[in-house]
Order: structure tokens, then sequence, then C-alpha cells
């Protein structure tokens, strides 16, 4: 397994590693419901430098990306960060990714870990025009800072006026503790918060001190557990779960991301042909009636005994709501707020209830 900067300190703090798509990362360190609360309530510190990141340069870098991607980063100033889809030209999902615009010519786009090889590949194949790309990902360390109180805690480490950064805008040259760091409020639980991008070599010190300067704030380190648990709670996909090549940005619930109007891009003849046909899946949000927990690609039925009418996208106990919940990719007739369906656990049926999604108020300060 590959080991991030930072793994010498999750030992150090007691985190149970695991191998998380070829890296050794921590699930846990105490408790995921813990570090879950801790994250909602006070401030939580993740590793994320897992993750991959690919710049984009050169003359003609803006117009190469929206023809990657669904969303339209032309009308992000720079310093902004969009969110998108990148397709297959028949809809499905290569990867969800955030594009960082440093300038029309200059982006960095941060791509899921157990996609990067992936992406990698997909990107130089459809490389055209003016462009330059440089995969960085073995260069970077990345932390992600999530919290109510996290502003507080790293306005201890540096001088920069955090409440210039905005929501989705990134300061690419920020003093942290006497590290350079490009610094985004981004990230991937519904909280206020930063994400860091560090060379590895300043990773290690950079955690230590955020974790000394918060820690009568309560801030915890946090593990994959409750990352994932904290972004289900507020319906933000997984790729793999939500999303993938099977499945389009449309039956996910992402066509906001999706544009219409925009010019040419991968997948969007087939995205339009299905928006034009009718989706004829939807992705919901449902609570668990009977005793049970719902997993990932658990089946869904409408009636106890009857055919399957898709299947769970994810499924957990959510710490902030305090109930079993989940989300599945059902076929849109079925997708109606408020009615029962069935999860399929251990082979036997299991009651459910269809409800809004997200589960729990994302808290982002804009």
């Amino acid at each position: 397994m590959k080991e991030t900067a930072l793994y010498q300190e999750h030992i150090r703090l007691g985190g149970k590693i695991v191998d998380f798509g070829g890296w050794a990362l921590p699930v846990q360190f105490g408790g995921i419901i813990e570090e879950h609360l801790a994250c909602r309530e006070a401030a939580g510190l993740f590793d994320v430098s897992h993750m991959g990141e690919i710049m984009v340069e050169g003359p003609e870098a803006e117009a190469f990306i929206q023809y990657l991607v669904t969303n339209d980063i032309s009308i992000a100033s720079d310093n902004h960060v969009i969110y998108s889809p990148m397709c297959y030209p028949d809809g499905g999902v290569v990867d969800d990714l955030l594009i960082y615009k440093f300038n029309k010519e200059k982006y960095l786009l941060v791509v899921n870990a157990s996609n990067l090889e992936k992406d990698w590949q997909w990107i130089n194949e459809q490389e055209k025009g003016q462009v330059e790309l440089l995969n960085l990902s073995e260069q970077i360390s990345e932390l992600a800072l999530q919290g109510p109180k996290a502003q507080q805690i790293l306005a201890r480490l540096t001088d920069y006026g955090l409440d210039d950064l905005k929501f989705y805008t990134f300061e690419p040259e920020v003093i942290i503790a006497g590290a350079k760091a490009l610094l985004s409020r981004t990230g991937y639980t519904g909280e206020d918060g930063f994400e860091l991008y560090l060379d590895n070599q300043d990773a290690a010190r950079i955690w230590r001190q955020l974790l000394e300067a918060g820690e009568a704030d309560g801030l915890t380190p946090v593990g994959l557990g409750a990352r994932d648990t904290l972004r289900f709670e507020v319906a933000m996909p997984l790729y793999g779960q939500e999303i993938d090549a099977r499945i389009t940005p449309l039956e996910a619930g992402l066509g906001s991301f999706v544009k219409a109007d925009k010019p040419d891009y991968i997948g969007k003849e087939a995205l339009a042909a299905i928006r034009a046909a009718g989706v004829r899946r939807k992705t919901v949000g449902f609570e668990m009636v009977g005793r049970g927990v719902a997993r990932s690609h658990f089946p869904v039925v409408k009636e106890e005994n009857g055919p399957e009418i898709g299947f769970v996208t994810t499924g957990s106990y959510a710490p902030s709501v305090g109930k079993n919940l989940g989300m599945a990719l059902l076929s849109t007739e079925y997708a109606v707020p408020g009615e029962r369906i069935y999860v399929i656990i251990r082979g036997k049926a299991v009651e459910a209830r269809i409800i809004p999604r997200p589960f729990h108020k994302k808290n982002y300060k804009k």
C-alpha cells in the first residue's frame, strides 16, 4: 500500500489503518460516531493526500477543460473552484472533480484517488489544442479542516484574512505556520471549512500544529469512516456508489452541473437525448422503517415479493440525525416522496420510506 506523508502521524495517534484503493489510510482514530459529531459540533482534521492533482496549462487550457467536463467553467472568475462531472460519450461518469481556476490558461484538477490512473489516461487521450498536462499528485499533500470552529482554529496559524476567502474560492499562496499552501474554502462534509494543499515535506508539521492549535476547541483527527458518513448526511455523491460509468449525472441528481447550452463537450449528445426522453432512473433518499441498515448495492423492491426497482447506492446510520438512512437509484416511476419501498437485507424485505435529501442541513459560510 502507498503511504501519505502523514502515515507516521496516523500511527502515532493510534489510527486504524486500512487499504483504501491501494493507500494505507486511517478508517478511524477513536470512534466513527465521535469523530463525525466532533466535525459537526467543533472541527475535524482529515488527511486527504491520496486525492489526485493534475495541472492543465496553456493558451487553450480553458477550451480543453470546457470540452472535458459538463459544467461551464468559462463563467467562473479567477481563483474560483468549480465542481463538475467528467463524462464518457454515452453520459456515464468518468469521475467528478474540483476545478481550481487560476486564470484562463491555468487550472488545477483535483480528482478522486481511486480514479487517478484512469483519469490521467482519459484526460491525456482527449488532449487537444495548446495545453500542457502535469500530474502533481505525488508532490502534494492535502489536509481538510472542517467544522464550525475551523476558521478560528486556522486563524491562529496564519495572518491571512480568512473572512476574505469566500465559499468555493481559493488563494494560491497563503503562509500557514511558515509553510506555503494553496488554501480553498471547500470540503466534503457539509460544514464550513478549508482544504490545504501543501508540499509533502510540510504536511506532518502543519498537521501537528493544527491539532495543537485546535485542541482547546475540540479539534479531532478524523478517518475515512466519518468522512463517508458526513458526506452521506448532506447527500454528496461518492464515485462508485452514486455515480460511475453506468450512472449518469442526471440520474444522480447532478443535472444542475450539466449545462445544456454550453458548446460541445464529451457526453453532451447522450445527456441531451436522456433529458429529452425523460430520465428513467432517479436517486432518492430513504429512511428505514423496519430494523436494519441498508448497504451499498442492496436490492430495492416496491412490494415485499416484487421485482427489483433499483438498488441502494449508500446506506448508513446517520449520527447527526440518529436514524438509519440511505440513498437509492430507482426507476423514476417509483421515486415518489413519501412512498413505501423495501430494501432486501440478508434475504429479507425490510420496509423503508422515501424522504427528501439532504438528510442534514449544510452549514456553509457563503
